[in-house]
């Protein structure tokens, strides 16, 4: 079969049927684990024992692949019976292997597939190239090593990962690397220290960043923009404690559900009187960390009774939850343990949903556009329930039905770019899940709308209908930016950490030239923060081209320089981010630029 008639999935699981023979001439000890094809390549799990592997291991597999690939390997298919195979597996000592294939006798499988490339011989089902000389030169790269549990356990043995590249051509690979590389330098991580915004500190523990001054104004200049446009928008604001009663997370399903994502609870009680018998007895209460706000905006509903003419309720909060990711997931700020959800929940009647939903799709919207994304790159997906599972989720079959169409409706007249994900649906219901590109062209995964069944069962939401009847609501669960810790992650990516001025930490600095300039830049400071103008001053003895080169580093928009010449007049001398030469302008006519260019509430 000529390589453009293959799809790149077919080759980048052959690929790894490549590696794991490569791997085997090499090591000839090596343990086999599992090498699927994914997103931009693919990787394996390797056992190699004591051995470790490093870069200048990586090359050598990488090199011997490439050879392999020359000697114009056939993929020959055949199939074994499976306790023939398990005791192949078991001799040859592929305990890995040989685990799966137990597990597939287990399903009544009487049968195994393999694949032949080589020395190797390899537990797969396929489909793979006929011969290697379909695929091109230059289309692989091995990229890094990872620590990887067998069967995502952390109570398993750790194994080696390699992760590979792999596309259909060169040039595909060959641009993919380009923005690996614009990507390293833009990773948030890095960004974020060189401009002084957060740290995560292990003293504090993984996965609950530190926010830097700088780092804290750019979240509080988000977060107001954030409360200015929902109050705007019709929405009311409510809070909730950190912390919960066992019982409430017991009732909604999450202590069940979901525990193993949740930190274990905090016991708190009092030993009280002892009784005649000297005996002590103790009084206690289990609390959790709250790993989401939706239960307490529920108890909120239900703290008075509620008319259909009250509806819809629009319920938003910016709350710090807290979920026990693990280690090796934890990533910067798009990945960690404690985050402040943007959270909203809207409680309205079955009439009242169309235009809800409709309502939360033009906010989404809105925000990416004020943040500077795309609105035409933005992809959607709708996960609805896997029809055969149907009697596992909660909620009656007409209120699925209805809200899964209803979803697709809005989405459909919206323009949307749709993906339908069947079977992707949450247990409590179907969702829209928006994903935006950054400057790259990298997607990322930011709102959500959600449809949720579970706890208005759980808690037997109600309100009085127009019939004097009790009736139950549907609840609507979104959240713009996912949370601010991801959302912020990703903008310093987008923007590379020049930010647009309304959201940069520093919006202007000013340079003294010496040190008869001074008071003159202090002067100047008071005047910009009676504008609200975030600013700093650079007195320091250091000259002024190093003073220049410090100001671009930090990514400040407006760097200002003051001498002789600026004191005696009413110009300033304002040199923007990215250009080399300063231009003239007055005090007001700076700050109005500044404060134009926040996106308008």
């Amino acid at each position: 079969m000529p390589q453009e008639k293959l799809s790149i999935e077919v080759i980048r699981h052959s690929l790894s049927h490549i590696l794991a023979a490569a791997v085997q001439e090499l090591y000839p000890d090596v343990k086999f684990a599992i090498g699927p094809a994914i997103d931009n390549g693919f990787y394996y799990d390797f056992d190699f024992g004591v051995k470790k592997i490093g870069e200048v291991e990586l090359k050598e597999i990488e090199k011997k692949m490439e050879h392999l690939c020359k000697q114009n390997l056939k993929f020959e298919h055949s199939e074994m019976p499976i306790g023939e195979a398990i005791a192949k597996e078991k001799v040859a000592g592929q305990i890995y292997k040989q685990e799966l294939i137990e597990e597939l006798k287990a399903k009544g499988e009487v049968s195994v597939s393999f694949y032949q490339s080589g020395k190797l011989s390899e537990l797969c089902r396929g489909p793979h190239i006929e011969n290697t000389n379909q695929l091109s030169k230059g289309i692989f790269k091995l990229n890094k090593l990872a620590g990887a549990y067998w069967r995502g356990d952390e109570k398993n043995k750790m194994l080696t990962r390699i992760y590979a590249l792999a596309f259909a051509n060169k040039e595909e690979l060959d641009a993919h690397l380009a923005i690996l590389l614009e990507a390293e330098k833009r990773d948030h991580r890095k960004i974020g220290k060189e401009m002084d915004l957060f740290h995560i500190d292990e003293m504090v523990g993984l996965g609950l960043p530190l926010w830097h001054p700088k780092g804290a104004i750019l979240w509080r200049v988000i977060e107001e923009f954030w409360y200015r446009t929902h109050l705007k928008n019709s929405y009311e604001l409510v809070r909730s404690p950190h912390i919960g009663n066992r019982k409430l997370w017991e009732t909604s399903g999450h202590w069940g559900f979901y525990n193993e994502s949740m930190y274990p609870p905090i016991e708190v009680g009092q030993t009280l009187k002892e009784n005649q018998n000297k005996e002590q007895t103790k009084e206690s209460e289990q609390f959790l960390l709250k790993p989401m706000n939706c239960p307490f905006h529920i108890q909120i509903f239900k703290n008075r009774p509620y008319s259909y003419r009250e509806l819809p309720l629009r319920w938003a909060e910016c709350g710090t939850v807290y979920r026990f990711e693990k280690k090796g997931e934890l990533s910067g700020l798009t990945r960690v343990r404690g985050f402040t959800q943007d959270d909203a929940h809207i409680i309205c009647r079955a009439d009242q949903v169309e235009n809800e939903l409709k309502r939360v799709i033009d906010f989404i919207l809105y925000i990416y556009k004020s943040f500077g994304f795309e609105i035409s790159s933005v992809n959607v997906y709708l996960s609805i329930r896997d029809p055969k599972k149907s009697d596992q989720y909660p909620g009656l079959e007409e209120g699925w039905n209805f809200t899964e169409k209803v979803l697709e409706k809005v989405a459909i007249e919206k323009g949307l770019n749709i993906t339908t994900d069947v079977g992707g649906a949450a247990f409590y219901g179907p969702k829209l899940d928006f994903k935006v590109k950054d400057a790259i062209g990298r997607e990322w995964q930011c709102s959500t709308l959600q449809f949720d069944f579970n706890l208005p069962e759980k808690f037997e939401m109600s309100f009085v209908n127009d019939k004097g009847e009790k009736e139950r609501p549907y609840v609507l669960h979104r959240a713009l930016f996912g949370s601010f810790e991801r959302f912020i992650g990703v903008l310093i990516e987008h923007y590379a950490g020049n930010f647009p001025a309304w959201l940069a930490p520093v919006q202007v600095k000013i340079l003294s030239v010496g040190e008869t300039h001074i008071d003159f830049c202090r002067q100047m400071k008071e005047k910009f923060l009676a504008e609200e103008i975030r600013v700093e001053v650079d007195d320091s003895s250091e000259t002024v081209s190093n003073k220049t080169r410090k100001a671009v580093n930090e990514k400040v928009p407006y760097i200002l320089v003051v001498g002789d010449k600026e004191i005696g007049s009413d110009r300033l001398a304002v040199r923007e981010r990215g250009g080399r030469e300063t231009r003239e302008m007055t005090f007001p006519e700076l700050v109005k630029i500044i404060k134009e260019s926040e996106p308008k509430v």
